[in-house]
């Protein structure tokens, strides 16, 4: 997360803000278990293509992928997004279908997606079988993020440009792959503002600083509950995540009243676990923790 701050002086116009995409990914299974797979903060539900293909064909689950409010519409709408926004698309989807399929419901997410299925566990607390954290964000402390970005984002918060500034990412996105990262790198590298094109691949380029300010303010929500979860929740992050440290899944491992908790550390991958070099111990680490809950019995019919 290289701090390059860009000034958003042309806000797109009324026409472009009038889109909005909310529409969520549901694939139906042939077992008994669905699983909310949640993407991270200007991600998109093809962060978690892989987990969703294993665990729907290979394992029966039903697989539902909520789309973030306002992810997928023009920049200039998504920097207006507040966090109870982004946890009210998860809570609605999670809402629309947990009476429509049996058995046990699991939430699964990636960076603020995390923080956001352990919301969901929090407020649904005898629905939700267990959560596994992908790559949890509550301290941007990786070994790409500046030191000087815990001065200057406090005082950027504090004035009007946070409504116009962002920051464009640069290598290494999350991704030690060094292929993905390269077909990455050539969206990114000539992405505009108000590019649309590689956003459903790839993501937004560009980060609005408004929304950094909004992680922070759903983190401070998010911490003072943790101690009340009590489902079983596991962690997985690398060891040389880019973006946040092991500091982040240590920290929420000591903080939950989980019986049943568990760390996975990661040995060559970056932030971006679910589509990284590692994304297949991802999903059996998920998967073995999974048959702890329920006892080794779910899908065992379907493991082909």
């Amino acid at each position: 997360m290289a701090l390059k701050f860009f000034f958003d002086a042309k806000p797109s116009s009324t026409q472009a803000d009038s889109i909005c995409n909310d529409g969520h990914l549901v694939l139906n299974g042939t077992g008994t278990g669905t699983l909310f797979l949640i993407h991270g903060l200007t991600g998109t539900p093809n962060e978690m293509k892989y987990l969703a293909n294993f665990f729907h064909k290979k394992k029966g689950y039903t697989v539902v992928c909520p789309r973030l409010a306002n992810h997928g519409a023009p920049i200039s709408i998504l920097r207006k997004t507040r966090w109870p926004e982004f946890y009210k698309s998860v809570r609605e989807a999670f809402l629309q279908v947990r009476h429509e399929f049996d058995g046990p419901v699991f939430a699964a997410g990636l960076s603020m997606g995390a923080l956001l299925s352990l919301m969901l566990a929090e407020e649904f607390q005898g629905q939700i079988a267990g959560v596994s954290c992908l790559s949890p964000t509550l301290f941007y402390d990786g070994w790409n993020v500046p030191w000087i970005s815990k001065i200057l984002l406090p005082l950027l918060y504090a004035t009007p440009l946070k409504h116009i500034s962002y920051y464009k990412e640069e290598p290494p996105y999350g991704i030690k792959n060094k292929a993905l990262q390269k077909r990455i790198h050539k969206y990114y590298n000539n992405a505009t503002f108000q590019d649309q094109q590689g956003v459903a691949e790839y993501g937004y380029p560009y980060f609005p600083m408004s929304l950094l300010q909004q992680l922070q303010k759903l983190i401070r929500h998010l911490t003072g509950k943790l101690p009340a979860i009590n489902v079983p929740v596991q962690l997985i992050q690398a060891r040389e995540d880019d973006m946040t440290s092991m500091r982040n899944s240590t920290f929420i491992y000591e903080s939950v009243g989980s019986k049943l908790k568990e760390i996975v550390l990661l040995e060559d991958s970056y932030h971006v676990i679910t589509a990284d070099q590692e994304r297949a111990t991802v999903a059996r680490s998920m998967d073995s923790f999974f048959s702890k809950i329920t006892g080794g019995t779910l899908l065992a019919t379907h493991e082909g």
